[in-house]
């Protein structure tokens, strides 16, 4: 399968585990790239809402295809997100091939881009977190009902619709939080020097330049993959943003078969990250996971 190559891809809000979560899509679209450098820009797993009931296959297949792309060359940093702020305990630990991150400076042909969720500019978060669950709890419901109402809708041959966009530009109070969280995230990177600052959490994705006397600052914003589905590319030249679109994955040959390749079960050091990994999910991981498991991981390599 062709895979189109690229310098950086950064996707965030995934929201895996979750029933409003395109994995299937996700899937494809990372099944059609080769980066150098892979970056999962918070709220990939959404520990919120994990249930063991709840993880399909195809959720699951996002998560070993990462790290297959991972041990065949690609740096894989994962920054954390609210939604897995579980993850910020084990900072700069190694899950095999993918390193774990708060925060990432990628320079880019003498330009410096700060990658990180976001979600410390959400004063929600940061001052009343139960309230932010809750309200997470009804997005997640809006987006159920979004997707059974947009399968009709597609029966119909009638365009798809966002309930959740509709009323994010429709309310006086939302538009001017994502303003709010634009321009906070744009400061901050033009005080600290940044020529780009890259963030997620609020589901907008965005490619916003802002001249200042003293230079000039973009505000990158990769959306989500759960209403937008969309990825923030880097080609060697200039930032981008991907919009995911089914008819790219189309065979028009029905004659032309693809089979993927299995995925390596048997790859000891794999088996032992996605091993933690679901330790960590489910709240058990102790010191001596972490230490056994460096301890693996040197012998390993």
């Amino acid at each position: 399968m062709y895979r189109r190559k690229l310098c950086v891809a950064v996707i965030s809000d995934v929201h895996l585990g979750t029933y409003g979560c395109h994995a299937k899509e996700l899937y494809r679209y990372l099944r059609s790239i080769d980066p150098e450098i892979l970056v999962l820009n918070g709220d990939i797993i959404d520990m919120w809402e994990f249930r063991k009931r709840y993880f399909p296959a195809d959720h699951l297949q996002v998560i070993k295809e990462i790290f297959k792309m991972a041990s065949k060359g690609t740096k894989v940093y994962y920054i954390t997100g609210n939604h897995d702020d579980i993850l910020r305990r084990f900072s700069n630990l190694r899950l095999g091939p993918i390193q774990l991150k708060d925060k990432l400076v990628l320079q880019i042909n003498q330009e410096k881009t700060w990658i990180f969720h976001g979600d410390v500019f959400d004063m929600s978060i940061q001052v009343t977190p139960l309230l932010a669950r809750l309200g997470c709890r009804g997005y997640n419901m809006l987006i159920r009902i979004n997707r059974m109402v947009n399968k009709i809708l597609e029966r119909m041959q009638r365009p798809k619709i966002s309930l959740a966009g509709k009323i994010k530009h429709s309310v006086k109070r939302a538009v001017r939080f994502v303003q709010d969280f634009e321009d906070l995230a744009i400061r901050a990177a033009f005080d600290k020097g940044y020529d780009y600052v890259l963030c997620g959490h609020i589901h907008r994705p965005m490619i916003r330049k802002v001249d200042h006397p003293h230079g000039s600052v973009t505000y990158l914003n990769c959306g989500d993959w759960v209403e937008n589905l969309t990825a923030m590319e880097h080609d060697g030249k200039t930032w981008k943003l991907h919009h995911f679109d089914q008819t790219d994955f189309i065979y028009r040959n029905d004659r032309l078969l693809i089979h993927h390749e299995a995925f390596e079960a048997d790859d000891i050091h794999l088996h032992d990250s996605m091993e933690l990994l679901e330790k960590i999910l489910n709240g058990s991981t102790s010191e001596e996971d972490i230490h056994l498991y460096h301890i693996t991981s040197v012998k390993t390599h």
